[in-house]
């Protein structure tokens, strides 16, 4: 018996193919958790007011939410919330209510792309420095130490400036910045399951390296690249929120960093309403995606779910 056959001998080919009966028992405990459940219903609920926003503006652009959430009434200048207007009215006579709903369009907008972009990043400089190691691994270390010694802010800033105003900077200033924290973990697994009998038999039974990272190893790192999505989406939507506040990301819709930085200036006088439906819409989003980052952290990760 040649060392190849005694391989094959060992571990059987359907142990080739990643495991996945472990997802209807993720979805068993995920039903346990209450507060992770309520969690997923908000960021759900985010989501379905963000694309409704969206096909508010795209089906009827000439009298859509984008032109009713900049009429101006300056004969109802800072009135408080009543029922004709539930968060009152800013400096403009403009309705707060529903600036801040046209602001979860942007903030889901620049958590998804920016999210989107890091995950991509990540994922294929991890995957390609883990599985091959050598001089790649070397160059995908020396990359991931660079971007992981920049000021994150300070870089999105400079890019903001560079590019100009908009959503366009702000997503592809957090993507690029964000994403070393995931290549340094994928890279790790990788380099762990590269060795793992699985992958040996079915390296030994011819199969490429292609379709090793993607059929064999990739879908064992998925849990990681869930986790790090959630969480990465909450970090974009304050880092929006920041960037915006300093007046240099989103300027020509309602975002909630640009509502935050309007609504400072009139504290003084009293006039709350606007900060805290900002900061209210914002905090929500964020703590939904932090608990549910947390719950499936617990759910997902092989370690913790002796525990859960």
């Amino acid at each position: 018996m040649t060392a190849d056959s005694a391989i094959l001998a060992v571990v059987p080919e359907p142990a080739l193919a990643p495991p996945t009966a472990g997802w209807p028992l993720f979805w068993r405990r995920f039903r346990r958790r209450p507060l992770a459940v309520a969690s997923a219903l908000v960021v759900l609920l985010y989501a379905l007011v963000a694309a409704g926003v969206w096909a508010g503006g795209s089906l009827a652009p000439a009298n859509g939410l984008a032109v009713k959430v900049e009429q101006r009434h300056l004969d109802q200048r800072l009135r408080p919330p009543s029922a004709a207007h539930w968060c009152g009215t800013d400096y403009l006579g403009r309705d707060v209510f529903w600036r801040t709903v046209y602001g979860v369009r942007t903030a889901m907008y620049v958590g998804l792309l920016a999210g989107v972009i890091s995950i991509v990043v990540g994922v294929v400089l991890g995957a390609l420095g883990g599985y091959f190691g050598g001089w790649l691994d070397a160059f995908v270390v020396w990359i991931y130490s660079t971007f992981a010694a920049m000021p994150t802010l300070l870089f999105i800033l400079t890019f903001a400036l560079l590019l100009g105003r908009g959503l366009t900077p702000v997503y592809i200033g957090i993507g690029i910045t964000s994403w070393v924290g995931l290549c340094r973990v994928v890279r790790a697994e990788f380099m762990r399951l590269r060795d793992l009998p699985y992958v040996q038999a079915a390296r030994v039974q011819g199969v490429g390296d292609g379709r090793l990272i993607w059929r064999h190893i990739l879908p064992n790192t998925l849990h990681l690249v869930i986790v790090f999505f959630t969480l990465r989406f909450s970090l974009a939507v304050m880092t929006e929120v920041i960037v915006s506040f300093l007046g240099l990301g989103v300027q020509l819709e309602p975002s909630w960093g640009v509502m935050i930085a309007e609504a400072k200036e009139r504290l003084w006088q009293g006039v709350w309403w606007e900060l805290a439906a900002a900061t209210a819409a914002m905090f929500g989003l964020v703590l939904a995606l932090n608990v549910l980052g947390d719950a499936l952290r617990d759910l997902l990760d092989p370690r913790l779910n002796s525990a859960v």
